[in-house]
């Protein structure tokens, strides 16, 4: 056994300089570093904070590579593609923690990445799905590994960082009462849906931390539960790395699941469970619960060896070294991690339907429509960095076509959008001053097309200081007709150890329409606890242009501002008519954004709450856009750009073609483009069923899997899972497989796929498992039926003309099934395999039967 799966195994011999440190602590020093922010002691443990996020590149801590949002990497289905991801964003990491010039690390410093996130996305009305790999725990396992291996590297015991796979278990909304929700759920379903793809992250990604969740499952907080934490992922998983919690999950144990009298029995209970590391301020009740006898030395200082010994091995502490100290800045944002995301947005993207109109003739004349057409949050998503230079669909598609462009909509009714560049005539003078007075000189001067920025720990210029520094807007503002206008600035507010409020201060047709100082909280409809939205109503009588400034006073550790509005909505839809008149064909970037779907979000409007959604269909005023703009005759081009499954049965009818783009990433823009005028063939497919309508779901708050996900739906879906077309045609032949296997040997498959068209493609390839129908029908008449399970899948790239043959290797795991009781085997009986682009009976595909003899128990 190598000394990293001893130390993950718990056989390895204690470190002794470890053990002589833990020794000499008090039980106040010993539970300060079991905190997420643990303070410096003594001379070996610089202080530190182990908060960092990478879900989808290095995030919240400046300029770094920013690729497609979590269910857009799903939407590739390319396990080797998100280690490629997984080293990048490793090296980014790296090369931003060797050149702080101190081994101290505040949050989003540090070398522990709290990613990626593995839950199941069981109901599209979840709002975090976004952040997921989609609802199968097969593709959602390979994908994993795939990540955490390229985020830890080729060294297990000096990795690049240390990846966690959260949040541990059966967490996937809804958002409101996540800090107290108990999750029912059969031990069936645990089995075969929700532990899965921790099991393969932990025991073959061999990441070396894990997060438990918010929830409690049966009444037993997740982080609190002996048997998932000791029994599952130590005993019979054989793991034993760190774990840590979700932030202020400790805390909740007391005050919001009262399965514990207070912090001291809370905290008690989920060290002894084997939680290690709390993220939040619990732990520091450890010394009362020592005290009280709720507890042991010996059980807190297991979790403080499991800790120290995660920050040597990343060379942070006790005076290690590590291989990747002499990774250079220059490793930061390369041409060649640019071209990594495009390639990865590429590969995400998925042709939904298509009557021919695509690809399009470049230098054609086409209105772009739509609320995300331009918007940056909609490439950047959420647990993001700051992209370097983004792209959006409107400047992409701009670059390379006759582009009219109209923002048409809003999201939602209520919800802002940035105001448009069409509002702004020519652009707006920008003056960046390194006086947040905005006395003297400006250091820079440019033109801006919009307000819409992230500046997240990094500054608008090279020669500006990060907290420090004055910026004025100045030009026109016109509006689209007139009406009453919302007119809001929001800024993010940092997320650490704060210093201060930036102000801002807003003049309109020379008027000063609003001002706030940034030293308090401004009182309205904010969708984010970490925001601050400040807005002026307005009324326009005409449109025509009016005198515009806006001042930001950026003295803060603040680090963002966006001008957006509400406007009213005959005249955006009118716009969009006008451009939809004139051009060959209309492309509408419709969907969702992260102001409507995410985490905990402060937002109650119609078909939102909370950062879930009550309502999966598109909104009504992006409904009516569609209409309006498909009236004019013109061939309609739906982009959905969104972090979920839409039902959109309108657009399915009517819509001449229909891409599913999801959050695209930072040159998201251009790879549309790419996509929609045939530079890419789109080859993305589904990670999620898209269902009709909200009616086909059962209730949110049920973690039973009966009608859910391609596997138990018994519907008829929109579109389903793994569904994806292509500029070109494939064709699978010759499929081949053993006719008999015994109980626990592994099955090999093989087929041959041809490109039948005239353009080079990569085909998905994906195999389905259909088990005996004894074995689909799990229990009494009203439990799950298992229709059929993905069980492998790759890439294959091909020229036209051109053949490969592919082969899938099962092993015994995938083949088997679940009984009620949670029992996994491989188990006797007459099994088909489906080979094809897609699920069985919604493509051309090979079938191949085969009998399992024998049984063969697995363990859990």
């Amino acid at each position: 056994m190598s000394l990293l799966l001893a130390l993950l195994a718990g056989t390895a011999e204690p470190d002794p300089q470890i053990a002589a440190t833990i020794a000499a602590m008090t039980p106040a020093e010993k539970a300060a570093q079991l905190q997420s922010t643990a303070p410096a002691q003594g001379d070996v443990l610089p202080a530190y904070d182990y908060w960092n996020e990478a879900l989808h590149g290095l995030a919240r801590n400046g300029v770094a590579t920013v690729f497609p949002q979590a269910i857009g990497l799903a939407a590739t289905w390319d396990a080797p593609l998100m280690e490629r991801i997984g080293t990048v964003v490793s090296t980014e990491a790296r090369a931003k923690y060797n050149a702080l010039p101190s081994k101290n690390r505040r949050r989003y410093e540090g070398l522990t990445i709290w990613s990626p996130n593995i839950n199941i996305f069981r109901d599209p009305r979840w709002g975090r799905g976004m952040e997921t790999y989609g609802e199968d725990p097969v593709l959602t396992g390979a994908l994993a590994v795939g990540y955490v291996r390229g985020l830890q590297g080729p060294d297990p015991l000096q990795p690049r960082v240390i990846a966690t796979p959260k949040h541990l278990v059966a967490h996937s909304g809804p958002e409101a009462g996540r800090d107290a929700f108990s999750v029912q759920t059969a031990p069936y379903d645990m089995e075969a849906t929700y532990l899965p793809a921790f099991r393969r992250a932990l025991t073959e990604g061999k990441a070396q931390s894990v997060m438990c969740a918010y929830n409690g499952v049966h009444g037993v907080p997740v982080c609190a539960a002996d048997w998932l934490l000791n029994d599952r992922i130590r005993r019979d998983w054989g793991w034993n790395g760190l774990v840590v919690s979700d932030c202020d999950a400790i805390g909740n144990i007391a005050h919001y699941q009262r399965y514990a009298l207070d912090n001291a029995a809370g905290s008690a209970a989920a060290i002894n469970a084997g939680m290690d590391v709390n993220c939040g301020t619990a732990y520091a009740a450890l010394p009362r619960a020592l005290e009280r006898g709720l507890t042991t030395q010996a059980v807190i200082d297991r979790a403080l060896t499991r800790t120290f010994e995660a920050r040597k091995r990343l060379g942070h502490a006790f005076g290690a070294k590590s291989r990747w100290d002499s990774i250079p800045t220059s490793a930061l944002h390369t041409p060649a991690n640019r071209a990594l995301a495009l390639e990865a947005a590429r590969k995400s993207l998925v042709l939904l339907q298509n009557n021919g109109v695509l690809p399009l003739k470049r230098g054609a004349r086409i209105a772009v429509v739509g609320p995300n057409a331009d918007s940056l949050d909609v490439l950047e998503a959420n647990y993001n960095g700051t992209s370097a230079a983004p792209v959006t669909p409107l400047k992409g598609l701009t670059d390379r076509f006759a582009v009219t462009y109209a923002q048409g909509s809003t999201l939602a009714e209520g919800v802002p959008l940035p105001v448009p560049q069409t509002a702004f005539g020519s652009g707006l003078k920008a003056e960046f001053f390194a006086d947040p007075a905005m006395t003297g000189t400006p250091v820079l001067t440019r033109t801006d097309r919009t307000i819409d920025f992230n500046w997240a720990r990094t500054s608008p210029a090279a020669n500006l200081p990060v907290d420090h520094y004055g910026v004025r807007w100045t030009g026109t503002l016109t509006p689209p007709g007139p009406g009453r206008y919302t007119l809001r600035i929001d800024i993010n507010r940092c997320w650490d150890k704060c210093s201060g409020r930036d102000a801002v201060r807003l003049w309109v047709d020379g008027k000063d329409v609003l001002s706030a100082t940034g030293t308090a909280a401004v009182e309205g409809a904010a969708n984010d606890s970490k925001s601050e939205r400040m807005e002026a109503l307005l009324d326009f009588a005409d449109t025509s242009p009016k005198a515009f400034r806006l001042d930001l006073i950026h003295a803060s550790t603040d680090d963002s501002i966006r001008l957006t509005w509400i406007a009213p909505a005959d005249p955006q839809r009118t716009q969009a008519v006008a451009a939809a008149q004139s051009a060959d064909a209309v492309i509408a970037f419709v969907g969702l954004s992260p102001a409507v779907e995410g985490e905990a979000l402060r937002l109650e409007v119609a078909g939102f709450s909370g950062g879930d959604r009550t309502d999966i269909a598109l909104p009504q005023a992006q409904q009516q856009l569609l209409e309006a703009v498909k009236a004019t005759g013109k061939p309609l081009i739906v982009v959905l750009l969104s972090g979920s499954a839409v039902a959109m049965e309108w657009a399915k009818q009517h819509a001449d073609a229909i891409v599913a783009g999801w959050y695209p990433g930072e040159v998201g823009g251009t790879a549309i483009a790419d996509v929609l005028d045939g530079t890419t063939n789109p080859s993305g497919r589904l990670p999620v069923t898209f269902y009709a309508r909200t009616s086909d779901l059962p209730a949110f708050v049920d973690y039973n899997m009966k009608g859910r996900t391609y596997r138990y739906f018994d519907g008829q879906p929109l579109w389903g899972f793994g569904h994806g077309l292509s500029y070109t045609d494939y064709a699978y032949a010759d499929a081949k497989a053993p006719t008999t296997l015994t109980a626990g040997q592994p099955l090999t498959v093989t087929a041959r796929i041809t490109n039948t068209g005239k353009r080079s493609g990569e085909e998905v390839a994906q195999a389905y498992l259909i088990a005996p129908a004894a074995l689909n029908r799990i229990g009494a008449w009203n439990d799950p039926v298992l229709r059929h399970s993905l069980v492998a899948f790759q890439r294959v790239a091909l020229k036209p003309g051109q053949a490969k043959t592919v082969t899938f290797t099962l092993d015994p795991r995938l083949l088997s099934t679940v009984s009620l009781d949670g029992t996994r085997a491989v188990r006797p009986g007459a099994y088909r395999l489906f080979l094809g682009g897609g699920q069985p009976g919604s493509t051309p595909g090979q079938e191949v039967a085969f009998t399992i003899t024998g049984t063969q128990e697995l363990p859990k």
